[in-house]
């Protein structure tokens, strides 16, 4: 049973010890540079002297769930817990705004040039997709830095995107080779690259029976947590083709690819929210 101590709520001290040291280790993992988990947890839990192990985790797990609603990269071996304190928003949102070296490490790791694994011969290893339930809409996702959004900036990473959907063909033609389906394989059509990117999906793979199946790549250096972003198009086909339409969602690129699909529309295999809008001046006006 916890202690009555970790039923307290967190300080402000306290929320600005933990996410202080959140921003280091975030940090040094976007230099790429190497760090211990262990030994920064132990660290705090001699400056939080009422926090267990098991609070100072959760709390972590918190700081993502924030920094993911601000559009920022988060540590993806923290996976976001959304029911936070209000304080905890207040203190990332006001901290993250003040460290500009955070930000530009951000911005050079969701910009800067990827290329296609070539580990075990770029086969994405295939896991199940995540399961957040409702708490991860509770909160807007309206308030980013100005001007500033990783996560978006990242989605624009052409040659980020390029890759995913190259590793996700290869993917394909071993998932129907392993079939015995290698004529099917050799049919693969890389269409947005082909033909252009207005098709609403980036692939034209099959299934084993051979009817259609249509793919549409969205790949990121981050979590299986972190969100993606899709078109009004990317909607509108995969509701129109839905037992053909595939997301593939390739994850965690930069250190250990893999990818969870969701099948059917998207409108019902994912949580929408709107985060931007097209605007026509002088309709409504009075």
């Amino acid at each position: 049973m916890p202690r009555a101590t970790e039923r307290i709520p967190w300080s402000k001290i306290e929320v600005e010890t933990i996410v202080a040291d959140y921003f280091s280790m975030l940090a040094a993992e976007l230099a790429g540079q190497k760090y211990s988990k262990t030994a920064h947890r132990f660290a705090l839990m001699l400056l939080l002297r009422n926090r267990n192990a098991s609070a100072v985790e959760f709390k972590h797990s918190n700081i993502s769930a924030v920094l993911i609603k601000l559009g920022f990269p988060y540590i993806a071996g923290y996976r976001p817990h959304y029911n936070y304190q209000e304080l905890l928003f207040e203190v990332v949102s006001s901290r993250l705004a003040a460290s500009f070296e955070l930000q530009q490490l951000a911005a050079s790791e969701a910009e800067s040039p990827v290329t296609q694994p070539t580990t075990n011969g770029v086969l994405l290893a295939l896991t199940d997709a995540p399961r957040h339930g409702k708490k991860v809409a509770d909160k807007s996702m309206a308030q980013y830095l100005p001007d500033n959004n990783y996560l978006e900036r990242e989605a624009r990473n052409q040659a980020l995107g390029l890759a995913g959907e190259e590793s996700v063909i290869t993917y394909e033609r071993a998932r129907l080779h392993r079939a015995d389906r290698g004529q099917l394989a050799s049919q693969i059509r890389h269409v947005s690259k082909e033909q252009g990117d207005y098709f609403g999906y980036d692939i034209r793979s099959f299934e084993e029976s051979g009817l259609e199946r249509l793919i549409e790549v969205k790949t990121t250096k981050l979590g299986i947590d972190a969100p993606f972003f899709v078109t009004r198009n990317e909607l509108r086909v995969s509701k129109e083709r839905a037992d053909h339409y595939h997301l593939y969602r390739v994850f965690d690129f930069r250190a250990k690819p893999r990818l969870f699909t969701l099948n059917g529309a998207l409108s019902t295999t994912c949580a929408l929210e709107a985060v931007t809008y097209q605007a026509f001046s002088g309709l409504g006006a009075t």
